[in-house]
């Protein structure tokens, strides 16, 4: 499944996109169940359908499978309740608008390593965003007059669908609920302030994520895939994702054991070779930009770059 939070007059809940279409997952699942003659039909589907990303991957296999049945009954039944959308009748958002957690991989891509002038780790290079910098497919990346280095990073982006502590390689991908693209925008100049890059890489909106989330059932072997990112339609990265490091089941395992993985944290596992700071001469978004990373079974996530005042 492809799975999305979109917003339809007003109200923001989850999705599927099937066949050009946008299906409303717990509005369907709820119309089927009353179609099944149960009781308290939006009760069970507020436990295992909920409109929040964060709740329905908390429910793990049962909630998948829910949705699947909703989706079913969606294309093949009639309903007085509205359970289908075309594309351009809702807003997609990021996918997990508000994980509890975003941790990225700095230093992943073998040819991004060398560009930066620095060796293998043997271990990988952590750091964090948060969710005040995710932003959706429609939006524009903010540009705020702190700097003039803004800086783009295509990134393959994993999300937990079960709590994880101590997991094994072996195991790990039986922790993954699906796969996405996050931009980790970077403010270039804040992020070498200091030692540590956190300033640079949390101004707000600096992570676009999207279009979906394409699930692990659908797409079953993150290896292999190619990644590529245009500014404007220029290509600046391209590589694929069998030019990792740390490959997906690693970081599972080497992040849970660091931490208990929660459902819906998002990990990004770093950008290729070609950013625009270690470009010569060096190159960064500027205002109208539009930044497009295409990821091989996943799709493209689109931004446009806005110059904005710094929210008062």
């Amino acid at each position: 499944m492809k799975l999305i939070t979109f917003t339809k007059d007003g109200f923001t809940r989850i999705g599927v996109v099937e066949s050009g279409y946008i299906i409303d997952l717990h509005c369907a699942f709820v119309e089927k169940l009353r179609a099944e003659g149960k009781l308290r039909a939006q009760q069970i589907a507020d436990a295992y359908v909920p409109n929040d990303i964060v709740g329905f991957l908390q429910g793990g296999e049962e909630s998948m499978n829910y949705a699947k049945q909703a989706v079913e009954f969606a294309l093949s039944h009639d309903s007085d309740v509205p359970l289908v959308f075309k594309r351009e009748e809702v807003k997609l958002n990021a996918p997990v608008p508000t994980p509890g957690k975003m941790i990225c991989v700095g230093h992943n891509y073998r040819e991004h390593i060398l560009e930066m002038g620095r060796e293998i780790p043997s271990y990988p290079v952590v750091f964090a965003k948060f969710a005040n910098t995710v932003i959706g497919p429609e939006d524009d990346i903010p540009f705020y007059p702190i700097s003039e280095q803004l800086d783009y990073e295509a990134e393959f982006a994993f999300v937990i669908g079960k709590r994880a502590r101590n997991v094994s390689q072996a195991e790990a991908l039986d922790y993954v609920a699906g796969y996405t693209i996050v931009n980790d925008v970077t403010y270039r100049d804040l992020q070498r302030r200091t030692l540590q890059w956190l300033q640079g890489k949390t101004v707000d909106g600096s992570a676009p994520m999207g279009p979906w989330l394409v699930t692990s059932d659908e797409l079953t072997d993150p290896s292999g895939l190619g990644i590529a990112l245009f500014v404007n339609g220029e290509e600046r990265q391209r590589s694929n994702t069998a030019n990792l490091v740390f490959t997906v089941p690693y970081l599972v395992e080497f992040l849970s054991g660091l931490m208990t993985l929660e459902p819906g944290d998002v990990i990004l596992t770093g950008t290729p070779g070609g950013v625009g700071v270690a470009r010569n001469p060096q190159v960064f978004l500027k205002d109208g930009d539009v930044v497009r990373i295409e990821v091989d079974k996943i799709g493209a996530l689109e931004n446009r770059v806005k110059k904005v005042e710094m929210p008062s």
